[in-house]
């Protein structure tokens, strides 16, 4: 619990810190930015506790993690935040922890119960309104197309830890997680001159935000979900993320003044439902 609670709390304050950074950066020199950061940081945590490289029947799981996951998914959020708000971005992602428990069910062989179909269908309800709110509010079709690369990365996210999941029954969740940083970090690498031209003119705000965004959300939170998500099923660990738009919500108040209107609101409240129904017995 104290693993989840970490990861929940840092990945919130991740949506904010995108936002931030996400003024002074690309997508994708962002997530190359965040993957180094986090890979050098692993590496040598890896190196102190004398952990090798995974056995070979873990590297399916993490190469597929490493490209969905460190890869697809932050530059898709990177890119999405970038069009909408922090906290309608965290509503729209978390679509995934549906997408997690129909996956993990089908894949993992965790079940996937008929309340669960239908909370897909509220939760998908709710993105839509979102989506609706945001383009009404004058930001057109780019807002539009942020609503569509959170989607995107709500999908990569979930098929990034139903991958994962496998893996874990061969390597330790620091092994799992340091390799499959690493395999984003290579994914991302054509976004090198990028990140190289654009560090050289960003203020050290957000270079700090870049370098925070690899030790805490990536490193660390990685870390402590791959712990958690070792001990329970894929649609348990899911669930612990349904408290993330409502923790970036206020957080991206406090930070950055950003509180999304009230139809936005409305559709992450849908969202919620139809995770809610999804998850009840």
């Amino acid at each position: 619990m104290a693993a989840a609670t970490t990861t929940v709390v840092l990945w919130a304050s991740a949506f904010v810190a995108i936002r931030g950074a996400g003024e002074h950066f690309g997508p994708g020199a962002l997530a190359l930015g965040r993957l180094l950061a986090g890979s050098v940081a692993l590496v040598v945590l890896l190196a102190v506790r004398g952990e090798g490289v995974p056995p070979r029947a873990a590297w399916p799981g993490i190469a597929a993690s490493g490209l969905l996951w460190f890869g697809a998914y932050m530059v898709a959020l990177n890119w999405g935040e970038q069009q909408v708000d922090a906290g309608t971005a965290a509503m729209v992602v978390n679509i995934g922890p549906v997408l997690i428990a129909l996956l993990g069910g089908r894949f993992l062989g965790e079940g996937y119960p008929p309340k669960l179909l239908a909370g897909m269908a509220v939760s998908f309800a709710g993105a839509v309104v979102v989506g609706l709110s945001v383009s009404g509010g004058g930001g057109g079709g780019s807002s539009t197309l942020g609503i569509v690369l959170c989607v995107i990365a709500a999908i990569t996210y979930a098929g990034g830890v139903v991958s994962q999941k496998p893996a874990l029954r061969h390597a330790s969740p620091l092994q799992v997680t340091t390799f499959g940083c690493l395999v984003g970090t290579a994914a991302c690498l054509p976004f090198a001159p990028q990140l190289v031209d654009q560090l050289g003119r960003a203020p050290l705000s957000a270079t700090l935000g870049v370098f925070y965004l690899g030790l805490f959300p990536t490193a660390l939170a990685f870390t402590t979900w791959a712990y958690a998500l070792a001990r329970t099923t894929a649609g348990r660990m899911g669930a612990t993320t349904y408290a993330v738009p409502a923790l970036v919500v206020l957080m991206a108040w406090a930070v950055l003044g950003e509180v999304p209107g009230w139809l936005t609101l409305a559709g992450g409240a849908l969202c919620l439902a139809g995770v809610a129904v999804s998850r009840r017995r």
